[in-house]
């Protein structure tokens, strides 16, 4: 028997509107399980509309991951389904573009509470309930951002090498426990990841990027297998083993070259 068919329950994925989380959400479905997906628009509804083609039950929360009551929420719909959580998918990021001292701050500040604050509160509450039980799955979605200092990108490429970083200390800290930690770290992908994030008028912004679906199911067969860390692409893989080995001062010059305000019209 295939050891993804070993018994299906509830996938809870966030950031599953659109783009990698509402793929992973698929790839959660297509495997059997159950879903409740968490975003901060709308848009979440229709998504959990599509998903119940795969034939597994699916409860939208339309909240703000960025608070601690909006995270509450969530484990409020969690607590209230009566199901243990299996599969926890924390995918609820933003980006943002321009330079810092150029940047609102209010929208600097969401994207620290969206990507690590929340982030980081919700896998507490997940993790404990996971860890009483001996049993259940994180995937947390860093990314190679994370390896270098993102010039033009500086508070969100720092937020990422957070997630990545705690990843690995969170797996370690769970290896006794039946609990895995697995870290996505795809590179740029092709989601409205860049128009929200205003970065459309970068050479990143205006770039070849990947196939979020293939970014996913990359993703969620790492959380499947209990692999710590999964790059998705060879070109991020070779990306991301370059950085490791580069200055930090020319990783930041030759992020600026990608995400400098009108670098994409050079």
């Amino acid at each position: 028997m295939d050891k993804h068919e070993l018994g299906k329950g509830l996938a809870v994925v966030t950031g599953a509107s659109t783009g990698i989380g509402y793929e992973l959400a698929k790839c959660a479905a297509r495997e059997g399980y159950d879903l409740i997906i968490a975003a901060d628009e709308t848009r979440i509804q229709q998504a959990a509309a599509s998903l119940k083609e795969f034939g597994t039950s699916v409860q939208a929360i339309e909240t703000d991951l960025s608070t601690e009551d909006g995270v509450d929420r969530l484990m409020e719909a969690i607590e209230a389904s009566g199901r243990s959580v299996d599969l926890l998918m924390a995918n609820a990021g933003r980006g943002l573009g321009k330079g810092f001292l150029d940047q609102d701050f209010a929208e600097a500040r969401k994207v620290v509470d969206t990507n690590i604050v929340g982030t980081i509160y919700l896998v507490q509450q997940v993790g404990n309930l996971m860890r009483s039980r001996g049993e259940g799955r994180i995937l947390l979605t860093g990314s190679i951002a994370g390896f270098m200092p993102g010039s033009y990108q500086a508070v969100y490429n720092g937020t990422k090498a957070f997630i990545n970083s705690f990843s690995f200390a969170l797996r370690e800290e769970l290896k006794e426990t039946g609990v895995t930690v697995s870290c996505l770290m795809p590179g740029a992908t092709d989601t409205e990841f860049f128009q929200r994030a205003d970065l459309m008028d970068t050479s990143v912004g205006q770039a070849k990027k990947d196939d979020p679906a293939d970014v996913a199911k990359i993703g969620f067969d790492a959380m499947m297998d209990g692999e710590g860390d999964v790059v998705s692409g060879w070109k991020n893989k070779l990306q991301a083993a370059v950085a490791n080995v580069t200055p930090a001062s020319i990783l930041a010059h030759q992020h600026a070259k990608m995400a400098e305000p009108g670098s994409g019209k050079e």
